[in-house]
């Protein structure tokens, strides 16, 4: 099943179930996604699909940051719930551990030495953890790696 069949499905059954948070969840990934198809002219895959999920996890994130510094914790319980729902639509994220495994490779195939390497290993390991760890976090593991 393609997860654009699970949104739907999810959609579905969230308004069998009258769960009306999930429900407007789902219709907002989904119109974000209509609108990135009419964007592009073309229907998406899979991948383009986690990756604008992902764009709506970062932004809520965001939401929730501004909503802890302004205490407001009737916005923030929401935004915590919105998340969970958009992240059980994404890949199951990567652990430290996996990550520093799959930086160690790109930079021993890309003969990566020093920071001047640096966009060809991202390059080389973007591809490999599209969608399960956040891009920003994984670039700082590289600079670690490749500033000794």
């Amino acid at each position: 099943m393609s997860l654009e069949e699970r949104l739907e499905e999810e959609m579905k059954s969230a308004l069998r179930a009258g769960d009306k948070l999930r429900l407007s969840v789902i219709r907002m990934a989904r119109a974000s996604l209509k609108n990135k198809e009419i964007e592009d002219r073309k229907k998406l895959d899979d991948g383009a699909i986690i990756k604008v999920i992902g764009g709506l996890v970062k932004k809520g994130e965001e939401s929730l940051a501004h909503f802890q510094q302004g205490n407001r914790p009737d916005l923030i319980e929401k935004q915590e719930k919105e998340l969970e729902i958009l992240r059980s639509f994404l890949p199951q994220q990567l652990s430290r551990d996996e990550i520093l495994t799959l930086v160690d490779e790109a930079i021993k195939e890309t003969n990566a030495l020093d920071m001047k390497d640096l966009g060809k290993a991202m390059k080389a390991l973007m591809p490999r953890i599209a969608g399960r760890a956040d891009g920003r976090a994984v670039q700082q593991i590289v600079r670690e790696k490749l500033s000794r």
